[in-house]
């Protein structure tokens, strides 16, 4: 049912799912009430072109005159919405009296506007937006896969154990055949001691026991987005690591695990959600580590990418702006002492 007619709604309504089809992040699923929650792909970890069950709820409230915007993966709504090129304010048929009466407030005795909030004249942005910026990575298309033609299969699952061996959860790989390819999709079971329960688990990097040999021996850690190019950089001879469920789960509880390292390189994928992901990542190192690089393949979206394209190791670039932004937080001697060469650099 289109989302668009056959039911009032206000304003905010039509502006919203307006910027979010014209995004490439809808149509919506859902019954087409609008009082009812429509799901779209969220702009914020979902624009990646890739195909994903869609997390963003849309939902109008007509008692509130008011569309409401809710990232079930708990994107914050804000970002959600500027990512579409909205605002807060267009969640609202009509602002509250008192948003109004600050909007007034704003206003210089020109009537020209006052800058947004949290801007200051003059602020330079940081390092991840300029990266961002600087890629000028194109829109991402949605990718028609066409009908679902067979039952989902899993491909692949990734255990993730404490330092001593126990198991503490695994992800799952899943890949649902339709006609044009597959949709890929992940799910998550934390192991209770005697059998699986579905759900989250602590926050540990992947293959832990490897990060510790890599403390004990000095080696370089390379840090990815995800197990599949955990497993490629196994495979070029390195000692690789990865969060569970991608792009923004990174903690301070993953990074914990890899103080002390020498010398820390995080792999970017080429998207916005990869750059923001690999910032996270290396602020959450800065202090912890002796030096903290940001590279990203030179052929392709993510590491395999690069593998398969026929580069190597030597041939990763520095994320502009990002990488240097983490070497200026590093002594240079310390630089120097930290940089180690993988025992072995094979990719195929």
């Amino acid at each position: 049912m289109d989302p668009h007619t056959h039911h009032p709604s206000g304003r905010s309504w039509e502006t919203i799912i307006t910027a979010l089809e014209r995004g490439g992040y809808g149509p919506g699923k859902g019954n087409g009430v609008p009082e009812s929650w429509q799901r779209y792909l969220c702009p914020v970890h979902e624009g990646d072109g890739r195909p994903h069950t869609p997390s963003l709820g849309v939902r109008y409230d007509p008692k509130q005159a008011k569309t409401i915007v809710r990232c079930f993966s708990r994107c914050d709504d804000e970002q959600v919405l500027t990512r579409i090129g909205l605002r807060v304010r267009d969640m609202f048929d009509r602002l509250p009296e008192r948003a109004n009466q600050g909007f007034a407030r704003q206003h210089s005795a020109g009537g020209r506007p006052a800058r947004p909030a949290g801007r200051v004249p003059g602020q330079v942005a940081s390092p991840v937006e300029r990266a961002i910026l600087g890629a000028r990575f194109p829109i991402p298309a949605r990718r028609e896969l066409g009908a679902q033609t067979g039952r989902p299969q899993t491909v692949d699952s990734y255990i993730y154990r404490w330092p001593n061996g126990r198991i503490e959860g695994a992800v799952h790989r899943v890949h649902t055949p339709h006609e044009n390819g597959h949709a890929k999709s992940f799910w998550q079971a934390r192991w209770t001691g005697t059998d699986w329960e579905k759900g989250g688990f602590a926050p540990l990097p992947w293959r832990l026991a490897d990060i510790r040999e890599a403390l004990d021996t000095g080696r370089e850690i390379y840090v990815v987005e995800g197990e599949k190019d955990v497993q490629r950089a196994n495979q070029a001879g390195l000692i690789a690591t990865c969060n569970a469920m991608g792009a923004g789960k990174w903690t301070p509880d993953h990074a914990k695990w890899l103080r002390g390292a020498g010398r820390v390189v995080v792999v970017a994928d080429r998207d916005q959600p990869g750059y923001r992901h690999a910032d996270k990542v290396a602020a959450s190192l800065a202090g912890r580590v002796g030096e903290v690089r940001v590279v990203q393949a030179r052929g392709g979206k993510d590491l395999a990418d690069h593998f398969d394209a026929g580069y190597d190791l030597a041939d990763l670039e520095p994320v502009p702006f990002l990488d240097r932004h983490y070497r200026q937080l590093t002594p240079h001697h310390q630089q120097e002492r930290s940089f180690r060469r993988p025992d072995r650099t094979r990719t195929r």
